[in-house]
């Protein structure tokens, strides 16, 4: 199974952002680990946004 670049790019740069992370620290993880983050920053930002 191949992973489309564009995704990755996207994914690297959403978790680099919001956490500040190395790139390399990042491609480390493995893509359900970086999935399961990039959850978790959306959950956050749903939080602050809605100001709870």
């Amino acid at each position: 199974m191949t992973y489309a670049p564009a995704r990755l790019y996207e994914e690297i740069a959403y978790v680099a952002y919001h956490f500040h992370w190395q790139r390399e620290s990042i491609l480390d993880l493995t893509h359900r680990e970086r999935r399961e983050w990039v959850r978790e920053i959306a959950r956050i930002n749903t939080r602050v946004n809605e100001g709870g």
